[in-house]
């Protein structure tokens, strides 16, 4: 038996991006467009009465925008992943939709393929920044764009992977150790061997490696 369809809505408050993305979507299997809205007060609407599993939001509508949507859909529907699919590209932007609660930020330019490969990884509960989204994030920061984007997967032990995540949520480094019951500089030689395995400088190159493997959850 198939499994149910990803049922995706849509928001975005130009009709033809709309209705454009809508028909390409629907060429692809297990996925079902179930709603077109063109603002975020339409969204909250739809989402009170009908299942959706992914909403994909453009960043600038009126009404409500996509970083107060993302804000608003997080704390009443909880169950619906966020994708944002905007033609907004600056690291402000970015990062705001990223603590909002955004799982996924593409840009309008990107193909079908990369969206479809989104949607996937979003539906497997991870999260996914497209290679152009993690190089502008880069160079907001010290790291070296073409020598992140270019790095090969590098293996991580189990604690370490975990203390990646807390590191990408904001935790400091005691806050880390109380939750992972281990001492604060178990953590400084968790992050230290990262970086040097990696070959990043600090906690933002770890964070965006991470974004980049998918490691983020």
């Amino acid at each position: 038996m198939n499994p149910s369809p990803t049922r995706i809505l849509l928001a975005d408050d130009h009709q033809i991006v709309l209705e454009s993305l809508s028909n390409l979507l629907n060429t692809l299997e297990q996925i079902e467009v179930v709603g077109k809205v063109t603002d975020g007060i339409q969204a909250l609407g739809f989402l009170e009465s009908h299942e959706v599993d992914i909403l994909i939001s453009d960043m600038h509508m009126p009404e409500c925008g996509g970083i107060d949507l993302c804000v608003q859909v997080r704390q009443l529907f909880p169950s619906v992943k966020i994708l944002m699919l905007t033609m907004a590209d600056d690291v402000t932007h970015i990062r705001e939709a990223i603590r909002a609660g955004a799982m996924g930020y593409v840009l309008k330019r990107t193909g079908l393929d990369e969206l479809k490969k989104a949607i996937n990884s979003l539906q497997n509960n991870q999260k996914y920044f497209s290679d152009e989204v993690i190089a502008e994030l880069v160079n907001g920061s010290e790291e070296n764009a073409d020598s992140l984007l270019s790095k090969p997967a590098i293996p991580l032990t189990e604690h370490e992977i975990e203390v990646l995540k807390l590191i990408a949520q904001e935790y400091s480094t005691s806050q880390i150790a109380d939750k992972l019951f281990i001492s604060v500089a178990t953590v400084e030689t968790h992050r230290q061997r990262m970086s040097q395995k990696i070959g990043v400088k600090g906690a933002v190159g770890l964070v965006l490696y991470a974004m980049k493997e998918g490691l983020l959850d």
